[in-house]
């Protein structure tokens, strides 16, 4: 192996079969993806993952669908942004820290920006109709993507009796008994732990190199992990330590000294980033609830519109942590002036959201790589995929209900129309998800333009 100048590492095999590798993508060829996917991801964890897997795995095979699925699990057992998280470890896997941080950092921007705006309009004006209508074609072709996604995902990780049984298990759990996420992932590797050793045939599913995901298709990533990022080290563990402790210190220190409003808001931020399991949605819940009754920065109608707008625009749907804090910032009196007030706010909220996610994901990554082929963890990995499948399924479920199903309406027949068009297209007609997100968005906008000028 070698090191290209712009820090590749690429390995020189005269292997018969290397050949056949895709081509490692470069770095300016991985910053065009992650910007346009910081454009494209909407529907939540769910929609991302699903967008991401189509992209990654199937058109680009810059990673195989089992490092994937590796890389998923990992991050669905972390608190905070999964879906985040995903985009900042495969960036990582690619390009190193450099890349992961793109990644990542790309992954909101976009949102950041639009969300803003959309706070601004909301605040000043208090009106989103029109906004929320632009997105009603939006809603029901991310169901369908996510509804695809279920579907090659689970048929990939879901390949053995014991696999499918771990899969009912979770299912159960999850939609009967209401279990919280954390337990079940816990259960499914305990389950996978139990099964490498009783049971090894049907627990030992990795599929790297072998038929249905030949890894030699796929971009060659540090195959020799003593030649490139992904080793493990005590000094690069301290190192992002101390470096990611002072990223969070400094900010600190100038709140401390500056405004104790917005030092409790990144605080309170920060504590949600470490402390909150079970994906967007349970994190969702606690910081409502916080936001409106604990420090009575927005008012509950208020939150409601901000999920909304977080559902209907690009980015994680944690994401909502900046319209909290614009709106925090817009409503506070000591800063003079409102608009200011909304740019720190929503600011210092999405900065101390996202930051600890970064150092999750390049302080135990390597881990991950360094252990991935281990049989024990190969088969622990792959029962906490197949309780994966089934709580992708059960947040599926629940968005396609919420688009087919409004709240205090009928049956959304443009809903269901457009998300099985959507389907279709994307499953038999073999276009590409950005072609579906435009076209439905554009259907969702004449239909917004055909209602108003039928009302005028």
């Amino acid at each position: 192996m070698s090191q290209e100048p712009d820090g590749r590492i690429v390995a020189h095999s005269q292997k018969p079969d290397d050949h056949n590798r895709t081509a490692h993508p470069s770095f300016a060829e991985a910053f065009k993806f992650w910007l346009k996917l910081g454009f494209i991801n909407f529907g939540g964890p769910t929609g991302q993952i699903a967008i991401m897997h189509h992209e990654l795995v199937e058109k680009r095979k810059w990673v195989s669908n089992q490092r994937f699925l590796d890389a998923l699990n990992y991050c669905m057992i972390l608190p905070g942004p999964e879906a985040q998280q995903l985009a900042t470890y495969i960036g990582w896997l690619l390009h190193g820290m450099r890349g992961g941080a793109v990644a990542g950092g790309l992954f909101i921007l976009p949102s950041v920006f639009i969300l803003f705006f959309f706070s601004y309009v909301y605040a000043a004006f208090g009106n989103l109709l029109i906004i929320s209508s632009l997105f009603d074609g939006l809603k029901p072709a991310v169901m369908a993507i996510v509804a695809a996604a279920v579907v090659k995902i689970g048929g990939k990780a879901l390949k053995s009796s014991a696999m499918i049984a771990v899969a009912a298990l979770a299912f159960a759990a999850i939609f009967f008994l209401k279990a919280p996420f954390p337990i079940i992932v816990l259960g499914a590797g305990l389950i996978g732990l139990a099964g490498s050793a009783f049971w090894p045939a049907q627990f030992n599913l990795s599929q790297d190199g072998k038929e249905g995901d030949p890894e030699k298709e796929y971009v060659l990533i540090c195959e020799d992990p003593l030649a490139c990022h992904t080793n493990p080290s005590r000094k690069r563990d301290a190192t992002l330590i101390l470096t990611f402790g002072l990223l969070w210190i400094i900010p600190v220190v100038i709140l401390s000294l500056s405004s104790a409003f917005f030092l409790a808001e990144g605080l309170f931020f920060t504590k949600a980033a470490f402390l909150t399991f079970g994906g967007a949605y349970a994190v969702l819940a606690y910081i409502a609830q916080a936001g409106v009754e604990q420090f009575g920065w927005l008012t509950a109608p208020q939150m409601m519109d901000g999920l909304g707008l977080a559902e209907t625009t690009p980015g994680p749907l944690i994401m909502v942590v900046q319209f909290i804090g614009f709106m925090a910032g817009w409503s506070y009196p000591g800063i003079g002036n409102p608009l200011l007030g909304g740019i720190v706010g929503s600011a210092i909220a999405t900065y101390f959201t996202f930051l600890p996610s970064f150092l999750f994901i390049f302080l135990g990554g390597p881990y991950i790589e360094k252990f991935r082929r281990n049989r024990r963890l190969s088969a622990v990995l792959s029962c906490i995929t197949a309780a994966v499948v089934v709580v992708v399924l059960n947040l599926a479920v629940w968005f396609g209900l919420h688009v087919l199903f409004p709240q205090a309406a009928g049956f959304n027949w443009f809903g269901a129309v457009v998300g099985l068009g959507s389907f279709i297209a994307l499953q038999w007609g073999k276009q590409g998800i950005i072609t579906i997100i435009l076209a439905s968005g554009a259907i969702g906008f004449a239909k917004f333009l055909a209602m108003t000028a039928l009302s005028g």
